[in-house]
C-alpha cells in the first residue's frame, strides 16, 4: 500500500509539474538555450533566470518534514505559478526581450511598472529559491564558499546566526539573502515583498547565493506561527553545492 501511495504521488506531482510549466508557455526559451551554451563557457549561465516557470526537479513530499508535500505543492502551483503568469503578461505590455535574462530587467525594475517590480521579483526569487534546495541537501559548506564565509563572518556558525536574525526579523513578508558583493565580498540581508538584492531600488545589493522566503505561505501550514523553527529547519535541505556553484559564478 506505501509503495503505490508513492506511485500516485509521483504521477500527480509529473501532472502537475507538466501542466504549471505548460501553462506558462515558452516565453523565455531564447534565454534558456543561450544559457545550456554558456554554461560550458565562463559558466555565467548558472546566474542567468529565464521567464518561464522551471519544473521542480523534486517531488512535492521530498523535502519533508522539513517541508511538507502539501506547502510544497500549494506554493509551487499555485503561489510560484502565478508569479510567472502574471511576469507574461507584462512582458508583453512593456514589450521586453526576454533574449536576455530577468537579471537584466531586476537590474533596472525602477525604469519598469510596480507589476514588472511584483512579480519579476517573485518569479525569480521562487526559481532561486526551487534550485538551491534538496532532498540531499543540508550539512555545510566546503572549499572556497566556506573559506568566504568564515572571512566575512567569522565562522560558519556566526554566518547562520546572522542570516536567521535576518529571517526572523523581517516584518511581514519578504526574504532573507546571502549575497556576494561588487567588492567579492559576502553578506546577510532581507527584503520585503518580493523585491530582491538584485533590484536598482534596493538598499540592500548583490547577487543572490541564498533566498529563504518567510512569507507565511511558504510555512504556515506545518509550522503555524513559528517561523523561527521553519528557519532553522531550512539547513537541513539547502543544497551547498549549488550555493557554491553561484558563489563561483559569481565570483569570477
Amino acid at each position: 500500500m506505501q509503495q503505490l501511495e508513492k506511485s500516485i504521488s509521483r504521477r500527480t506531482f509529473m501532472s502537475n509539474t507538466t501542466k504549471a510549466s505548460l501553462a506558462m508557455g515558452f516565453v523565455g526559451t531564447g534565454i534558456l538555450s543561450s544559457c545550456s551554451n554558456d554554461a560550458k563557457g565562463d559558466g555565467k549561465a548558472i546566474l542567468a533566470t529565464g521567464y518561464s516557470q522551471t519544473p521542480l526537479a523534486y517531488d512535492y513530499s521530498a523535502l519533508a518534514p522539513h517541508i511538507d508535500a502539501k506547502t510544497m505543492e500549494i506554493h509551487y502551483t499555485k503561489h510560484a505559478a502565478s508569479y510567472a503568469s502574471n511576469l507574461k503578461a507584462a512582458l508583453e505590455e512593456e514589450k521586453v526581450d526576454t533574449n536576455k535574462p530577468l537579471e537584466d530587467v531586476l537590474k533596472n525594475i525602477s525604469k519598469y511598472s510596480t507589476a514588472m517590480r511584483n512579480n519579476g521579483g517573485g518569479h525569480y526569487n521562487h526559481e532561486l529559491f526551487w534550485s538551491i534546495m534538496s532532498p540531499d541537501g543540508g550539512g555545510k559548506p566546503e572549499g572556497d564558499l566556506a573559506t568566504a564565509i568564515d572571512s566575512s563572518f567569522g565562522s560558519y556558525d556566526a554566518f547562520v546566526t546572522e542570516f536567521e536574525n535576518a529571517a526572523k526579523t523581517r516584518f511581514g513578508s519578504g526574504w532573507a539573502w546571502l549575497v556576494i558583493g561588487e567588492d567579492k565580498k559576502l553578506a546577510v540581508g532581507s527584503s520585503a515583498n518580493q523585491d530582491n538584492p538584485l533590484m536598482d531600488i534596493s538598499d540592500f545589493k548583490g547577487t543572490p547565493l541564498v533566498g529563504l522566503d518567510v512569507w507565511e505561505h511558504a510555512y504556515y501550514l506545518n509550522y503555524q506561527n513559528k517561523r523561527p523553527d521553519y528557519v532553522s529547519a531550512f539547513w537541513n535541505v539547502l543544497n551547498w553545492k549549488t550555493v557554491a556553484e553561484r558563489f563561483a559564478a559569481a565570483s569570477t
